[in-house]
Order: C-alpha cells, then sequence, then structure tokens
C-alpha cells in the first residue's frame, strides 16, 4: 500500500525537488496546477498528503484554508510551500502542519517528509477499511441480533443483515477478528443504514483490551499491505 498526495503548484523546480524526495518514501504524487483544478479534486478524492504552493499560485492560500472545512481531507496532512509573503505563523494558523520555504532543497525536503511520514500514516490508519466475513452481534437493549461484519476499521465496521433490525437504539456490538479467539466488546451506534440490508456502525467506546487487540490487527493488516508505522505504539 503506497501513500498518496496531492502537490498544487505550477512550479516546475518545486515539483522536481518534492516528487522525488516522497517517491523515496513510498508517497505517490499527484501533481496539479491550479488552484480551481485543485479544489475540484479535493473535493471528491481524499489524500495522505496535500502540499500547496501558496506565495507563488494565484488561489493557493484559499486552498489551504479550505482544508480544514473539507469532508474528506480536513484530517489529512498539509504542507505549506512559501516565498515570502506568507509568515509561518500565517500558514500554521490557516491548518498548515508544517511549512516549506523556497528555494527547496532535496535535503530539506526529504527531512520534512520523513518527518511528516509517521503522521501520514497514522491518517492512513485512521480510514484504513479491511474487508472481513465474520459474525457479528448487535445488542439493542436486552436483544441480540445475528449479522456479518464485512469491513472493519478503527471507528467502526460495515454490516450486512438480513430481515429487520430490533426496534430501539444499537447499546452494543460484538465479534472476534477474523484467526482471533478473544471477543471484543464495544458500545456503540448505527451511522448509516440502507434498504439493502447493509450498515454502517460506529464504535463509541472500546475498553482498553479490546482497543490494543484491534489495532494490534489492523496493524497487521496494513503491514502485510506493505504500510505500516515505526512506531506501531504511537497509535495507541
Amino acid at each position: 500500500m503506497t501513500l498518496e498526495s496531492l502537490l498544487v503548484t505550477r512550479d516546475q523546480q518545486v515539483i522536481g525537488v518534492l516528487r522525488p524526495a516522497m517517491e523515496k518514501l513510498s508517497i505517490d504524487v499527484e501533481v496539479c496546477r491550479g488552484s480551481r483544478s485543485g479544489n475540484e479534486i479535493l473535493a471528491t478524492e481524499k489524500f495522505d498528503a496535500i502540499i500547496v504552493d501558496c506565495d507563488d499560485m494565484e488561489g493557493g492560500l484559499e486552498v489551504l484554508r479550505s482544508l480544514s472545512s473539507s469532508a474528506s481531507n480536513k484530517n489529512s496532512v498539509t504542507f505549506a510551500v512559501l516565498n515570502g509573503k506568507t509568515t509561518t505563523q500565517a500558514a500554521f494558523e490557516m491548518g498548515a502542519k508544517f511549512v516549506l520555504q523556497k528555494p527547496i532543497s532535496q535535503l530539506n525536503a526529504t527531512r520534512c517528509f520523513s518527518a511528516a511520514l509517521n503522521f501520514m500514516v497514522r491518517e492512513r490508519r485512521r480510514y484504513f477499511r479491511h474487508p472481513v466475513e465474520i459474525p457479528t452481534w448487535l445488542e439493542f437493549g436486552s436483544q441480540k441480533f445475528e449479522a456479518t461484519g464485512t469491513n472493519l476499521s478503527d471507528g467502526g465496521m460495515a454490516i450486512r443483515f438480513r430481515g429487520k433490525l430490533p426496534n430501539g437504539g444499537l447499546s452494543g456490538v460484538s465479534f472476534s477478528v477474523p484467526d482471533g479467539t478473544a471477543v471484543i466488546e464495544a458500545k456503540a451506534t448505527i451511522a448509516w443504514m440502507d434498504a439493502a440490508g447493509r450498515a454502517g456502525i460506529r464504535f463509541c467506546e472500546l475498553p482498553a483490551n479490546a482497543r490494543q487487540l484491534l489495532d494490534s490487527w489492523l496493524n497487521e493488516q496494513m503491514l502485510k499491505m506493505g504500510l505500516q508505522l515505526e512506531d506501531p505504539g504511537q497509535l495507541s
């Protein structure tokens, strides 16, 4: 699994320095040469990192500002590329997590993206969903309802069910990860549901041991796909 980034700039020197620095860290780079097209891409696609040329591209600052309200990318790791017009403090206040000053050297670019790498992986980890096919029990007060978990993430899971869910609010969910024996129990709510017998479950509260078990399993799946934090303990 490769991290994905969007570089919004028309500065060829910036592209020439940043692209190889990121690709050495297994970060794919999509280059967008305009702020308007950048906003259009960001409205429909999710990126682990977003790099915006703020001072030398018309509308660059607006792209950076808009990320804080983006449905898909508000938690992405953001980089502001500056050239003397915008202060570092102002860039941070607009939502940048890291700042690169022109002219950018290969060494500075490599150091910056290396320092940010775990933040990118943590963001990928947050929305990473792994497909599963596991028995799942939903609790509606004193009633239990059996369903099938179809994907599993840090914050919840998708399920498939037959019939109609019981009346009343969902209070909890329990399941075992594939090849696992320990049961994970969590307080949960229904985030969405459709007419085809599918629903999304959001975990509201996980006991510490259940959180550790789920994190460990998800980390193993990400590792198998070639993406892992240098220090998995940072996720706890």
